[in-house]
């Protein structure tokens, strides 16, 4: 999809993955390091547990696919100038530089940009390029603090904890991976690069799951309270223990979610662990009794041991296999060997083997985040070994290169224009992760327009905090913020007069996104090959929790659950509790960057191509 795009990353561990992400959709990928190797190489653990800038799992986690070069920007001038030669040569640069660091060696923004007015610059730091904290440092553990996302993961009765594997820096390489595709689009129409300036502390705040907006709302802020969130009154079980681990269930009310809880418990009535009236409960209207008093607090807490208990009876198979069967939002808190040997993904064909000189033998990897109708993404290659692309790419011929731009006449954007204006975007996105990918869209001047049933409230606007704590399907952050900039309809889709707009609306969009539980656009006769039929070109994304083909494709479920299933539960905890997991929906707020770059990435093949 990026074929002939040439990316410089100048970036350590804190924005690797930017540039793997567009490695990973057919960019060329040139990693510039310092003498010694970038800090990645250094960092445990290794392979065998030996210390070697080769063999860093660190490193090999998000550098495959790129091509190694050597310069010494701070001590010879000689390389400065090499680096400039690459750079009139580039798209794309990635770097993580001190805010003032790149311009005392004058190879700052405006430098670059004298030198390649194409070039799309990408900074990433703790808090800005600008602003009080620009200078400020920031690892893991202070980007996590400083967001908010820290306060909220961990027990009530103990300090804060995080992930035990460093999460905060992927997802500003998330954004900035985003931000460098917005801008080779709107190059392509402008002619001109752009400088975009990423703030990790900007970035993660979204792992907060809006929770960061409660003072604004004049709303309670949220607390830690041990594998869970706290909903208003409501504290929210993410994380139940049973027989041989732990299992994450999402245990709420609602039109969304209220029917799988309705289902669960007429498994544990079946089993003798309730009776009809606890079975009976009003699973949808639930959280609006609890509001008007006809239900209590006190009895939600007796549901959640009613629901303890009957976890506490059965191994984390045995309960998957249940959500399976009946169509439950139960999923296993995965070690990390078992998502290694997780089944759905060899079926997925996820996995990829790869030839590692390092080694001598081959490696298995994790593979592309998406699926395109065209084919599977190319497999990545071995990252690289240090200085291994010196001789060819800082040659004569490989610096004859020019930007891959193909501009229509170049003209003068105004000040005022955001780069994706005139695109144009249906969204059938509902609940969080979808509609966030379609957020990004909007925010960069896309025109979205949001399709809602008007049979079925949206997930997403019954989740607090609530506008001044009064729950109204208006009010939530969770929605506003998710939804923000887009315009809106209710359609019913069962209904021809509903799918006859919708044909409408393909007729006059760019874009179709969609995060139904796969099939359903399809029974509706509004699938990808359906819509096509309509407008040719159309680019569609499809979202849902394990993707449409392999055996658990039809397994529906949140980012809790995803979560989950990742592993980031199991590693997320104190060693002598049970584990907490990440606050909220975790993998809810990391998809969406990968959304974003695999919808961007097939619009800018579309630009070329006209497919």
């Amino acid at each position: 999809m990026l074929d002939g795009i040439r990316v410089l990353d100048l970036t350590d561990e804190r924005g690797h993955l930017a540039a793997e992400i567009l490695a990973s959709f057919g960019a060329e990928v040139i990693a510039v390091e310092p003498p010694g190797g970038q800090r990645a190489r250094h960092l445990a653990p290794f392979v065998g547990d030996v210390p070697d800038p080769e063999q860093s799992l660190v490193h090999w986690a998000a550098n495959r696919g790129k091509r190694s070069v050597v310069l010494d920007l701070h001590g010879s001038a000689a390389d400065r100038d090499r680096f400039r030669d690459l750079v009139r040569t580039a798209d794309v640069l990635f770097e993580t530089a001190t805010p003032g660091e790149l311009e005392a060696l004058s190879l700052g923004r405006a430098d670059l940009a004298a030198l390649n007015p194409q070039l799309v610059h990408v900074s990433i730091t703790p808090f800005g390029s600008t602003g009080p904290k620009a200078s400020w440092q920031a690892p893991d553990l202070v980007a996590l603090a400083s967001a908010g996302q820290l306060l909220l993961c961990g027990d009530a009765d103990r300090a804060p904890v995080r992930c035990a594997v460093p999460q905060a820096w992927f997802q500003p390489s998330g954004d900035a991976a985003d931000a460098a595709l917005v801008a080779l689009w709107d190059r392509a129409v402008s002619g001109v690069g752009r400088h975009c300036d990423i703030s990790a502390q900007q970035s993660v705040m979204q792992s907060t799951q809006s929770m960061v907006l409660a003072h604004f709302f004049d709303a309670p802020m949220g607390a830690r309270i041990g594998g869970g969130m706290r909903l208003g009154p409501l504290d929210v079980k993410l994380v139940w223990p049973c027989k041989d681990g732990t299992v994450s269930i999402t245990f709420l009310f609602g039109a969304a979610v209220g029917p799988f809880s309705r289902r669960l418990f007429e498994w544990i009535f079946e089993e003798g662990g309730c009776d009809e009236a606890t079975r009976d409960k009003d699973w949808v209207m639930f959280g609006t009794q609890l509001h008007t008093g006809e239900e209590t607090v006190e009895e939600f807490d007796r549901l959640k041991d009613v629901l303890q208990q009957f976890c506490l009876g059965k191994t984390k198979q045995e309960l998957f296999d249940g959500a399976l069967a009946r169509k439950l939002l139960i999923a296993p808190a995965s070690t990390i060997e078992d998502v290694v040997g997780f089944e759905h993904f060899e079926a997925r064909d996820y996995w990829d083997h790869v030839d590692t000189p390092a080694l001598g033998r081959t490696v298995r990897y994790p593979g592309p985040v998406a699926k395109p109708s065209t084919g599977r993404l190319p497999v990545l290659g071995a990252p690289p070994r240090l200085g291994e692309g010196n001789d060819e790419l800082l040659a004569a011929p490989a610096l004859a290169r020019r930007p891959a731009v193909a501009a229509s006449g170049g003209a003068a954007r105004p000040a005022s224009r955001r780069p994706l204006e005139g695109l144009k975007v249906v969204d059938f996105m509902w609940s969080l992760a979808g509609p966030s990918v379609s957020r990004g869209l909007a925010d960069h001047g896309a025109t979205v327009v949001r399709i809602e049933s008007s049979n079925r409230i949206e997930m997403g606007r019954t989740l607090s905090p609530f506008w001044q704590d009064k729950p109204d399907p208006e009010n939530s952050a969770v929605y506003l913020n998710a939804n923000a900039g887009k315009l809106g309809i209710c359609l019913d889709l069962n209904k021809p007069e509903g799918r006859s707009v919708v044909h409408d609306l393909v007729r006059w969009c760019d874009v179709v996104t969609e995060s139904y539980s796969p099939g359903a656009m399809g029974r509706w006769g509004l699938g990808y090959d359906d819509l096509r039929q309509i407008k040719p070109d159309l680019v569609m994304l499809s979202s849902s929790l394990v993707g449409a083909v392999g055996p658990l494709s039809t397994f529906a479920g949140f980012g809790n659950l995803g979560a989950a299933m990742a592993g980031f539960f199991h590693t997320t905890g104190w060693p002598d509790r049970t584990c907490v997991g990440p606050y909220g929906g975790y993998t809810d707020y990391l998809s969406p960057r990968m959304g974003v770059a695999s919808l961007l990435s097939a619009l800018i093949r579309r630009q070329r191509t006209g497919e």
